[in-house]
């Protein structure tokens, strides 16, 4: 029986950006692409949250080996409290 995250004879790895699933189109992929992918705006940092370890910061320009089930989250880049 072939995986679900097949296609074309390549696996594609399932990821979750702001608890939305995506399948990755390729491995690596930059912070940017990761954005792109799923729809953060330009003026939000995307995390990568990895269990047990402090979340860290993707930079756009920055390449990351993705894992299936892997978790990123937007965050606005500059907090403002008190701007509401």
């Amino acid at each position: 029986m072939e995986s679900k995250n097949r296609d074309d004879g390549k696996e594609k790895i399932v990821i979750h950006i702001d608890k939305k699933e995506f399948r990755a189109p390729k491995n690596p992929m930059t912070g940017q692409e990761l954005k792109t992918l799923g729809q953060v705006p330009a003026n939000y940092d995307l995390w990568h949250k990895i269990p047990g370890k402090d979340d860290q910061r993707v930079p756009d320009d920055e390449s990351v080996q993705l894992k299936n089930g892997d978790h990123f989250y937007s965050a606005p880049s500059t907090l403002n409290p008190g701007a509401y």
